[in-house]
């Protein structure tokens, strides 16, 4: 808020030394602090409160922690039909991949342990079993219901294409298994109860990411590299699969299917070029491969965001495709179907959205997770289970929803003591909620403020004035805020001028520019003590400022500020130096500069007063101000008076002349004197004592006379002239013929 003018050269230290007047003055009248759309919701704190996307605060489902792993990484989760959760685990270092289960109440079992990297897919079947799948270059195992040791089920190196990845698993009603892989992708079938795999297909991407087995027999799979959706029916054998959809994302993350046929699909990460480098070879040389994983892996681990976020794609079951949402921050992990409605985990900022799949580009911000990413979901009889990572936990999602949904906003900081009026608040038609405010004067709630205070019903708010503000909705049954809105009046402060300074021999034209020659440029110095070793961007209103030369001109410029952002006007006041009184110069300014005809003021010692006022924002009986006086400078628009110039050759000698003079200046010291003989060039003349630095300056010096040149009538009479300037470059002249 602060508005700050252009400042020039010759610091005056400047101090920032704000004080207080008795009462509530207007600072730009009373302002409203209004939070109503979604990106300024999300920055609050939503306790069992879902966040629409249009910025409608409704109770969302109620969320507890189930189980924290004491771990970062939950890759993937399973329930089986008691509500015991499987999780798996992963790290970032061999023999870290575990399945816990986890029972309803919270209590933890390890039930299986290997020495890949991680559990990247889990599946619980008919009988009860836990099918696991590892990787890199892992297995595919199955875990029995009464524990004890695991057998695989699966295993790629056995396989022609020995893929090294294994990213997802989808069981069928008869018991076979179908896994998807990578690097090269890759479908398996695996018949029930065991026996070889098979290749169902292949395709020329990178990975196959995601499987989904609707109840129908038909399996969509998800690519990644080309981003595209494959259907391929399990019944019939032989099937060639079928590209459903080719998405504008390279990577399909998550499948998901509504109980109408309807399929769901995430895709992340921009199309370009293939990420996989060319196999070399060169003669009998072996080929190096490097195997890239999909981005979405690589940011839940990496605690990094893709770039341009997720889309979420609808295929009808005509197969019409429709682009349903783009979320622009956020990567999608994990789709289900609950009661109608789509979900979606995402990262990296641990949020559950809930997806309008009636009205594309709707959706309900529902959970806010003690997590960075959400990474998976299973049902259970009440709701959901919900996997994190970093930090790795579990959480559980009711189907009812919040009874305490609480919703805390962010801290509003005023710019300056303020004085809180009435709240403004818009809500739900069934508008069931109440509304808290506190405030205070430091930046963190922590410590320091005000206890909530309820607003009354005619929005009537009771905190201590102060330059911070928060408030509080507490939801009750379908309650629904849609906006809130605080009035508040800022104490208003008086205006700063920070730095005067003042520049004779310069002015500035009209709109602060000027002639791109014979300028000068009027700027501050390098603070005291900075470092020359330090870069930053000057602020504009610090930039020099580009004047024109004119010794009969002064420019004066300030920097100034308002800490209630106020519009300024300033007025530009003179006085000599052993004066008392100030006498105005030029009043009603709203350049921070003034440039001014020297011969307004006589020859002497002055200093400028700078005064700003915030009139232009407010009443006369509440105008403040605040001003600053220059350092001395001097004007001096009158040249030397030289007295006699006395010359005479040199006795017995034609080639030299003496002279004597004497000058004198009112105002300033004489600078230096020149002379020059018969129009000869102009050359530097020495004073008695060499050094010029008096008021007045004698000189007396004896000079050789130049060779004639051309026909001369009489070669003892010479023409010498002698010119005298001050400290200001005031000169003046003088002459005399020497015979």
């Amino acid at each position: 808020m602060m508005r700050q003018g252009f400042v020039t050269g010759l610091v005056v230290a400047a101090s920032l030394l704000p004080g207080f007047s008795g009462g509530f003055a207007e600072a730009q009248g009373t302002k409203l602090w209004s939070v109503s759309r979604y990106d300024e919701m999300e920055k609050g704190s939503a306790d069992g409160v879902a966040i629409r996307n249009d910025g409608r605060l409704e109770a969302g489902p109620a969320i507890s922690l189930l189980y924290a792993t004491g771990k970062n990484y939950v890759w993937s989760l399973a329930a089986d039909a008691a509500g015991n959760a499987y999780l798996g685990l992963g790290g970032t270092s061999a023999g870290s991949a575990e399945v816990m289960r986890v029972s309803p109440d919270g209590k933890s079992t390890k039930v299986f342990e290997a020495k890949e990297l991680a559990v990247q897919a889990l599946q619980v079947v008919a009988d009860g079993s836990v099918l696991a799948a590892t990787s890199p270059d892992g297995k595919v195992y199955r875990i029995s219901a009464g524990g004890g040791t695991a057998s695989v089920v699966f295993d790629p190196s056995a396989t022609e294409e020995k893929p090294k990845y294994l990213w997802d698993l989808a069981v069928s009603k008869t018991g076979a298994v179908y896994v998807a892989a990578g690097a090269p992708a890759v479908v398996y079938r695996v018949p029930a109860g065991g026996g070889k795999a098979e290749v169902l297909f292949k395709t020329a991407d990178q990975h196959i990411r995601c499987l989904l087995l609707g109840a129908d027999g038909m399996l969509w799979a998800g690519t990644d590299g080309a981003g595209v959706i494959y259907r391929i029916d399990t019944k019939v054998a032989g099937a060639k699969p079928f590209a459903a959809y080719a998405a504008s994302r390279r990577e399909i993350t998550a499948l998901a299917m509504d109980p109408a046929g309807n399929v769901y699909a995430s895709g992340v990460g921009a199309k370009g070029a293939m990420t996989l480098p060319p196999l070399p070879a060169t003669g009998n040389v072996g080929v190096t491969v490097t195997f890239v994983q999909p981005g979405s892996s690589t940011a839940a681990g990496a605690n990094t965001l893709v770039p341009d976020g997720t889309e979420i794609y609808r295929i009808a079951t005509d197969g019409t495709p429709q682009k349903l949402l783009t979320l622009k921050d956020d990567v999608v992990y994990a789709l289900t179907v609950r009661d109608g409605s789509l979900l979606a985990a995402t990262g990296n900022r641990g949020r559950v959205y809930r997806v309008d799949v009636g009205m594309p580009g709707r959706f309900t911000d529902v959970a806010h997770l003690e997590a960075s990413q959400a990474m998976a979901f299973a049902a259970v009889k009440d709701g959901l289970l919900v996997a994190t990572s970093n930090s790795g936990k579990v959480f559980r999602l009711k189907d009812v929803v919040s009874q305490d949904a609480t919703y805390v906003s962010d801290v509003f900081d005023a710019q300056g003591f303020s004085q809180w009026g009435r709240a403004e608040v818009r809500g739900g038609a069934a508008a069931g909620f109440d509304l808290y405010v506190r405030s205070g004067n430091v930046e963190s709630p922590l410590m320091g403020w005000s206890e909530w205070a309820r607003v009354g019903a005619d929005g009537g708010v009771s905190v201590p004035a102060g330059r911070y503000v928060q408030w509080k909705a507490v939801l009750r049954g379908g309650g629904a805020v849609e906006s809130v809105g605080l009035n508040y009046l800022s104490k208003n402060m008086a205006p700063v001028v920070d730095d005067v300074v003042v520049q004779p021999g310069a002015r500035v034209a009209a709109g602060g520019s000027a002639p791109p020659s014979n300028t000068v440029q009027v700027a501050f110095p390098t603070a005291a003590g900075a470092s020359p070793m330090l870069s930053f961007t000057q602020d504009a209103s610090l930039a020099p400022l580009t004047a024109q030369k004119d010794k009969n001109a002064v420019t004066v410029r300030w920097l100034a500020h308002d800490d209630n952002g106020d519009d300024l006007m300033f007025s530009v006041w003179y006085k000599g130096v052993g004066e008392t009184n100030w006498r105005l110069l030029k009043d009603k300014l709203s350049d921070r500069f003034y440039s001014f005809d020297a011969s307004l003021l006589p020859d002497g010692s002055y200093q400028l007063k700078v005064v700003a006022s915030d009139a232009p924002e407010h009443t006369d009986a509440d105008t403040l101000s605040g001003d600053r006086v220059s350092s001395v400078f001097v004007v001096d628009t009158t040249p030397p008076v030289p007295g006699a110039l006395a010359a005479s050759l040199v006795a017995g000698s034609l080639d030299k002349i003496h002279a004597t003079l004497e000058a004198r200046d009112a105002t300033s010291p004489i600078a230096h004197a020149e002379y020059s003989i018969d129009a000869g060039p102009w050359q530097y003349l020495e004073p008695v004592g060499k050094v010029s630095d008096a008021l007045t300056e004698r000189y007396d010096f004896t000079v050789p006379v130049p060779a004639t040149v051309g026909p001369v009538t009489n070669a003892k009479e010479h023409v010498l002239a002698v010119r005298v300037y001050d400290r200001y470059e005031n000169m003046a002249a003088v002459k005399t013929v020497v015979r």
